[in-house]
């Protein structure tokens, strides 16, 4: 009998691209984002309606509030400064979403946080504090054998390991530099394959041919790459022919 497997297909929005309407219907989960890097009141509430229209998970997406740098460069803060911006993004955020009866399924740092609580304890710990300082329960979205996730583990916060479907890897699991030409994929069947070889094998080839252990339950298409569209409608239409099924 042959193994079937589970996934979950997640996408950056509310970052100023504009093509939620597109890119829903392909997704099981999203990530909004909440003021700190884009996004405003007016853009957080269209894209909740539109997840609501379409059953799509609705997750917070914060970052350093650093809009000038897209939330995609290291901010020079203090920690209680950082937590409190967290804290008002992700709350404005569950605001809007409780206007319109739904629940927030997840956080996932953007950006340079992101990046930064892979490998740094000390900003890891601020967004885990941040968590839970919350008064509802929510996931986190991190990397495989992170920093932040094993934090936020043994803070007895559910993690899911996100993995990137358009980005290449380097041999430490971290991504290759956006700042360098070969930091995205951009097609289509050689995402298909990256996604299978990481849900299948639990395994990653770097962007120097060099196998590497990874886990990753749900999958992340940036909103912002060129041909999004195309990857998240190929992904949706092969990967349950090959075993894989997306909820």
């Amino acid at each position: 009998m042959t193994k079937t497997y589970s996934i979950d297909i997640n996408a950056d929005l509310g970052e100023g691209i504009g093509n939620e309407e597109m890119l829903m219907p392909f997704l099981s989960s999203c990530n909004i984002a909440c003021g700190g890097h884009a996004g405003d009141r007016s853009i957080m509430q269209n894209v909740l309606i539109l997840a609501k229209q379409h059953y799509v998970k609705v997750g917070a997406h914060p970052s350093f509030p650093d809009r000038e740098n897209f939330g995609r460069s290291i901010m020079d803060i203090e920690p209680k400064e950082l937590r409190k911006s967290l804290l008002y993004q992700v709350q404005t955020l569950k605001t809007l979403a409780d206007e319109l009866g739904l629940e927030l399924n997840h956080i996932k740092p953007h950006g340079a946080l992101y990046n930064l609580i892979t490998i740094d304890k000390e900003t890891a710990n601020i967004v885990v504090e941040t968590i839970k300082d919350l008064d509802f329960e929510v996931k986190l979205y991190a990397p495989f054998n992170s920093v932040v996730a094993k934090l936020a583990i043994a803070n007895d916060i559910e993690v899911v390991y996100e993995a990137f479907a358009d980005r290449n890897y380097n041999e430490d699991l971290n991504l290759v530099s956006r700042k360098l030409n070969n930091a995205i994929k951009h097609k289509k069947e050689e995402i298909l394959s990256h996604v299978l070889g990481v849900v299948k094998d639990q395994k990653v080839i770097t962007v120097n041919h060099q196998e590497r252990m990874i886990k990753a339950s749900t999958f992340c298409v940036h909103g912002d790459t060129e041909n999004a569209l195309e990857i998240v409608r190929y992904l949706i239409s092969e990967l349950p022919k090959n075993g894989v099924e997306v909820e």
